[in-house]
């Protein structure tokens, strides 16, 4: 894994607080510069109808403006910000992330349920020393609670159940209500959540279980401080019972006193608390270890993956899915190289991480344009498209998967579909691109295409040309009737396309 630049950052916006890493690789091993964590509690901001309230959205644009400030001075390949259940649900989501980007200055990712247990079981396996024994990885956030099974840096069954500490306190525990009743409560309802999970993630497909983020963390804080815990940062059962009489005892949220479990803490834990002991007690875990590794470690781990196409999970994943659905092999990887080679033409001042990038998704986006076919023969761009934009694919957060699906959407037929991307200039070349590699290869063998000359017009004017040497179009009648049936399709769009023979030839 190598990179040019010595730091990154990740930023977690979770549910309940936001999380700023800074870290310094060194030697291949990534060395902590700075923490930044606030409680935003964005998860508690959200409404019966699932849309933000402003005050949610402020909370989380003031605190993105403080560590905007920490950021100064990185470049867009050294920064990743992921984005987890509440953006997840929230149907205005765009609105907030609209304003949070400009603010922080970076994109942010908002990524699947599946792809952040992904993610946390690599920010936790990369902090844990390496061993062979079989992991139980899990993580009660604020809205979500992951569960992941795996070996190694490898993850084997990956979960993500909605039920968290904020959604749980808010639901089972009104007004800060602490008794017996709302805890049995809230761990009923827990169950009936999670109780799948007992058959993917019980206790013959692990030897070792572990607990990582805000809430075990506490939890393990408060047992050590209470001599409740067996080992150092260890939880059993019988210390969450114990635990869970003491904040009955309390009555109410705001009369705990407890050391380990902080201010900010304390409208949440009651609902976190019940969600681990339903976990415990369906997986059937007597022995719970605190592990120091979490969503923002594997979101820094995941970038350096990233800069080697032979360590970048995403790759891995493509095939798998064009696999499953059974798509030509062969002619993906034809139309990858054509599609590549004429992108190459178009963008030859992007910078070299974008264009890697751009690059990457013309590629990806080629050996699965297909993958619609298994459906139905008829629109299977639409079908593909549909197919990327639910599903789940390692690697990649939901934007990124979008993009990929508009890409399959417009890679034939009419351009109106796309229309929305009129806009997006580098996103019109990648589709150009891709839609004539498919032309050029509609016979399913290795075209022509190295003398041809693709380019784009001189502005102001919106527009590309292909070019060909002459007696090309007498050699290709096919493929020339096809791109001149495409450039007539280009003249509906505020770019167009002009096809021919090369000026002078």
């Amino acid at each position: 894994m190598q990179m040019t630049a010595d730091r990154l950052a990740a930023v977690d916006l979770g549910s309940n607080s936001f999380r700023l890493e800074i870290a310094r690789l060194e030697l291949g091993q990534l060395q902590r510069m700075e923490y930044h964590k606030e409680t935003v509690r964005q998860g508690a901001g959200l409404d019966a109808e699932r849309r933000l309230s402003h005050d949610a959205m402020q909370r989380g644009w003031n605190c993105l403006a403080r560590f905007a400030e920490r950021l100064a001075g990185f470049e867009p390949h050294q920064v990743r910000a992921v984005a987890t259940q509440t953006l997840r649900e929230a149907r205005n989501r765009d609105e907030f992330l609209a304003e949070a980007q400009r603010i922080l200055g970076f994109p942010i990712d908002v990524i699947s349920g599946r792809e952040e247990a992904r993610l946390i079981y690599q920010g936790v396996a990369h902090l844990l020393p390496q061993s062979d024994e079989r992991r139980l990885v899990l993580d009660i956030g604020g809205r979500s609670t992951e569960l992941i099974v795996g070996s190694g840096y490898a993850p084997r069954t990956m979960a993500s159940y909605r039920v968290g500490s904020v959604a749980w306190s808010m639901r089972y525990f009104p007004e800060g209500q602490l008794s017996a009743r709302n805890f049995e409560r809230a761990e009923i309802a827990a169950k009936a959540v999670l109780e799948e999970a007992a058959g993917t993630h019980g206790p013959a497909e692990w030897d070792v279980a572990y607990g990582c983020s805000g809430t075990v963390g506490a939890i393990a804080d408060t047992l050590l401080a209470a001599g409740q815990a067996p080992a150092r940062y260890a939880i059993t059962r019988e210390g969450l019972a114990w635990l869970r009489e003491r904040l009955i005892k309390a009555r109410r949220f705001d009369a705990i006193r407890l050391d380990g479990i902080k201010d900010e803490r304390k409208p949440v834990i009651a609902g976190g608390l019940a969600v681990l002991c339903a976990v415990t007690e369906l997986l059937r875990i007597d022995r719970l270890q605190y592990a120091y590794g979490a969503l923002r470690h594997g979101a820094l781990y995941d970038m350096l993956d990233r800069q080697d196409q032979a360590t970048d999970v995403r790759a891995a994943a493509i095939a798998s899915l064009a696999a499953r659905f059974s798509a030509d092999a062969a002619q993906g990887q034809r139309v990858a190289r054509v599609a590549q080679h004429l992108f190459g033409q178009l963008a030859p001042g992007l910078k070299k991480k974008p264009r890697q990038e751009a690059e990457r998704q013309i590629e990806w986006a080629a050996r699965l344009h297909e993958i619609g076919s298994r459906i139905s023969h008829a629109d299977y761009h639409k079908h593909g498209a549909y197919i990327l934009d639910h599903t789940d694919v390692s690697g990649f957060a939901l934007h990124e998967l979008h993009q990929l699906s508009s890409l399959v959407l417009g890679h034939r037929g009419k351009l109106r579909k796309v229309e929305a991307r009129f806009g997006d200039a580098l996103f019109m070349r990648q589709l150009l691109a891709l839609r004539l590699a498919v032309i050029l290869c509609h016979a399913r063998q290795e075209p022509e295409h190295a003398r041809l000359q693709l380019r784009v017009d001189a502005e102001p004017a919106r527009g590309f040309t292909l070019g060909w040497p002459e007696g090309w179009d007498a050699a290709w009648p096919q493929s020339a009737h096809l791109l001149r049936e495409e450039a007539a399709a280009w003249q509906k769009t505020p770019w167009g396309l002009a096809v021919g023979p090369h000026k002078g030839s």
